[in-house]
């Protein structure tokens, strides 16, 4: 994530502003500029970094998720890019359900910009009604709610917002890492699978050369991962103990960390602390890239974990990359970036 500044008096930003807190103005994200624009009058408007009130207005979830993005201004305020992608929510009297609806869709943007920046398809369910993209986001409280993917439409449990909830789960299933962003990055794997890897003879068979039979018995893989747990040596092999479960699962474990890597360094860089080359604006291509990536990656993550334990606080990032899991994350890495380098080939797959 980039380091945003207000274009007006030069304050530092996140990317979760509306307004300055130095100046006052009101702001807006835009997700083609990837960055935060002030809304200013339209006599006012002229200087950079400005957009005309007259043209645009802020997405019609900035109350209800607290998002910040721009739209094109209309008669009936619109949703933006990310927040149209949600195809079910919390009932607006469901004040509890409609809190933890904020906290995700505000995961999901961050989500939504990570994927615009490394140029990968977001094609919702009004281009493809049957498999394109969607989120149902529900809250567990009232009814049964899986967290999952099918058939483009993830879904997310919003007990999952929760962090007393959360942390409880984390611990009960033994996972040293558990959050909204890490859901959703997961479950966007799975889409991707579909979208781009099944639609493939060639990234299929490498698929199954390196994570397994994509077709096996889903049911049956689960079954036995509850029931016996992971292999003894999981961790030689798999970037996390869930991984172990299935090829699909494996898969989007590794598509995850493709994304946790790619979102910290670009932020990293953005503070002077990994090389410019870190960032998505210099794209790393090529046979080559991803192991740039890697070099880049293992001295900042050792070196925030040991910033996060002076803290006292636990790793940021506790996880370990042996040599067969770099080789699936390169698969990852090589998927998106030819895919994304070859427009008329990922058009004809779809």
């Amino acid at each position: 994530m980039r380091d945003f500044t207000c274009p007006n008096c030069g304050q530092r930003l996140a990317f979760e502003n509306s307004v300055c807190l130095s100046c006052g103005s009101s702001l807006g994200f835009s997700l083609q500029d990837m960055a935060l624009l002030v809304i200013a009058p339209d006599d006012e408007s002229d200087h950079a970094g400005a957009v005309p009130q007259s043209n645009y207005q802020l997405c019609a979830n900035l109350y209800r998720a607290k998002c910040n993005w721009l739209v094109e201004r209309a008669p009936v305020r619109r949703l933006c890019a990310s927040c149209a992608l949600t195809r079910t929510r919390p009932n607006d009297a469901d004040t509890k359900a409609m809190a933890a609806f904020a906290d995700a869709e505000k995961a999901k943007r961050r989500l939504i910009a990570e994927l615009y920046e490394l140029k990968l398809p977001i094609i919702g369910r009004d281009e493809d009604p049957d498999f394109g993209l969607a989120f149902d986001l529900l809250s567990s409280e009232n009814e049964k709610v899986f967290t999952g993917h099918e058939n483009g439409v993830i879904t997310l449990d919003l007990a999952e917002g929760d962090d007393v909830h959360r942390e409880q789960l984390r611990v009960s299933m033994e996972e040293p890492y558990r959050t909204l962003l890490g859901h959703f990055r997961h479950e966007i794997g799975h889409y991707y699978y579909y979208r781009l890897v099944d639609p493939s003879a060639d990234y299929k068979a490498r698929f199954g050369e390196l994570f397994g039979d994509a077709d096996a018995d889903y049911q049956a893989a689960l079954d036995r991962h509850y029931n016996d747990g992971p292999p003894p040596d999981w961790n030689k092999n798999y970037v996390s103990s869930y991984a172990t479960m299935h090829p699909a699962e494996d898969w989007a474990e590794t598509f995850a960390h493709y994304l946790h890597i790619r979102d910290t360094l670009d932020t990293a860089a953005a503070f002077s602390l990994a090389p410019a080359s870190a960032t998505f604006e210099r794209g790393v291509l090529g046979p080559s890239g991803f192991q740039t990536i890697i070099d880049m990656w293992l001295p900042l993550s050792w070196s925030l974990n040991m910033i996060n334990r002076s803290m006292g606080k636990q790793d940021l990032y506790p996880f370990v990359l042996p040599a067969p899991v770099l080789e699936k994350m390169q698969f990852v890495h090589t998927v998106i970036d030819e895919i994304t380098s070859s427009p008329p080939a990922l058009a004809s797959q779809n």
